[in-house]
């Protein structure tokens, strides 16, 4: 094994070669002395690990395909009724965070719409207020599209 010195006068251009910093460069060098080849692997496992797993995340998003549980629809018997009374209308972050609670996935607003914006559903409205417009259809339609 060659034991490459990280005082070495090419230094920086190895860095300006793959876009780093000197210091990056040393790193490497350090963990190529140290381990060899292996040394240039990625670890792995750096950061904090993932409280969601990848089924709750879809479950997630699935929530925005479904209609709001207080939404009215017509009935068979042509009366407008919604499947929940006291459901949201409108999926709006605070509402799929409760629902998602409800599921057993303890996610908050913040979670769900960071959620949403990684699957491709922009555009989710923060909550009831003046102003503020239907948005569910739009939602479903921009989710459609990213995830078939």
């Amino acid at each position: 094994m060659v034991a490459l010195s990280w005082r070495s006068q090419r230094m920086p251009a190895i860095a300006d070669e793959l876009r780093c910093s000197p210091k990056t460069v040393c790193r490497w060098l350090h963990r190529f002395n140290r381990l060899g080849l292996q040394g240039l692997e990625d670890l792995g496992g750096q950061g904090r690990k993932r409280r969601i797993t990848e089924a709750e995340r879809s479950r997630i998003i699935g929530l925005v395909m479904q209609s709001p549980p207080g939404r009215p629809a017509v009935q068979a018997d042509g009366e407008l009724a919604a499947a929940a009374e006291c459901g949201p209308p409108e999926w709006a972050l605070h509402a799929l965070a409760a629902e998602a609670r409800r599921l057993g996935i303890e996610a908050g607003r913040s979670q769900v719409r960071r959620i949403l914006l990684a699957g491709g559903c922009a555009g989710v409205a923060p909550g009831p207020g003046p102003g503020r417009e239907t948005r569910t259809s739009r939602i479903q339609g921009r989710c459609r599209t990213k995830l078939r």
